[in-house]
């Protein structure tokens, strides 16, 4: 009897034991997989050069976000349009293509006309001007100008101030008449060079380079880090130290994937930005003067220098672009972009 119970025991617990072993091998497999799970893939896309306030600023944000959350989020970084150019970029952001992009101000003008401030020339001094307005009530409010058509600003990225580039000296407007200029997508921009008779070709930054190169375009305008890095001082014999307009960017993404990330990850991903902004920005002004001398230094293109009285002939021919715009960009905002000169 004893016997026959055993073994009754025996044949039913095989079963039972065979079942504790899958169960605790489901169990070392899911645990396998987890631990093995693949992080999840940031794509940030823009268009410039990794040598750039904008492209070391988009590494740093790799850089920050890869050490405060190891294994869970990894951040891909394709500068210099290698994945979409800045014609597409934000209907590929939209797309969720990808998840950050930093486009130049000028364009956003398609999701808001009020953005087209940043592109009035001769309207900020100086870096400090924008810098100022940018941090204040009015700049911060700009931010969340798009959130109705599913972009979230996160913050503003500066390059620089602009010059104007050509293959003859420009040192009043009337040397530039006649002229074609490759200027962003902004009906600001194409009205500031119709306003000393020239022509503006709006065309993709990717596209800039060749354009002048084969004289499709007589010149353009651009940043000294912008001019060096892409090599257009190469084929363009004067720059003219202007300082008429300023170039920067808002580090966007879209309002799907910024509220589909859980909020303590989407609080560590703003502070990384934010640092990363600020890193690219503490670069800038270093950074476009450094590029400045190279150029100079190369003999390949002549910096012209302005008199006092040439930059007025240039500040009367283009501020009349104001007023076209005060409408769409409101008196309100122009007026405290003005008064960040003081």
């Amino acid at each position: 009897m004893t016997i026959r119970n055993t073994m009754h025991i025996s044949l039913f617990s095989q079963p039972l034991k065979t079942l504790a072993m899958a169960a605790l091998a489901a169990g070392a497999m899911a645990t396998s997989f987890l631990a093995a799970a693949e992080p999840v893939e940031i794509k940030f896309s823009h268009v410039v050069a990794e040598n750039t306030p904008k492209g070391q600023a988009a590494l740093k944000f790799k850089e920050l976000v890869e050490q405060r959350l190891p294994g869970e989020y990894k951040v891909s970084v394709f500068p210099n349009s290698q994945l979409f150019g800045d014609n597409n970029e934000l209907a590929a952001l939209l797309l969720n293509d990808v998840q950050f992009v930093a486009p130049s101000l000028s364009k956003f003008e398609r999701y808001t006309k009020r953005l087209q401030l940043f592109d009035l020339p001769f309207l900020f001094k100086d870096m400090d001007a924008v810098e100022k307005f940018q941090m204040s009530d009015a700049g911060q409010s700009l931010l969340g100008s798009m959130k109705r058509k599913g972009i979230v600003g996160l913050g503003y990225l500066h390059n620089g101030m602009k010059q104007f580039s050509a293959n003859e000296p420009l040192k009043l407007p009337k040397d530039a008449s006649g002229k074609k200029f490759r200027v962003m997508a902004s009906d600001v921009l194409a009205a500031q060079f119709d306003a000393v008779n020239a022509m503006a070709v709006k065309k993709p930054f990717s596209e800039v380079f060749t354009l002048l190169q084969t004289r499709a375009i007589d010149g353009q305008e651009n940043t000294w880090s912008n001019t060096y890095s892409q090599k257009f001082y190469e084929v363009q014999s004067y720059i003219t130290e202007s300082n008429h307009g300023v170039l920067d960017y808002m580090v966007v993404t879209s309002d799907t994937f910024w509220k589909s990330l859980p909020a303590d990850k989407r609080k560590v991903l703003q502070a990384c930005m934010s640092e990363a902004i600020a890193y690219g920005n503490s670069l800038a002004n270093e950074q476009n003067m450094k590029d400045r001398q190279l150029i100079i230094d190369s003999k390949m293109s002549q910096v012209v220098e302005l008199t006092a009285d040439e930059r007025k002939a240039w500040v009367d021919a283009m501020k009349p672009v104001w007023g076209k715009f005060e409408d769409q960009i409101g008196k309100d905002m122009i007026d405290a972009a003005v008064a960040a000169n003081n």
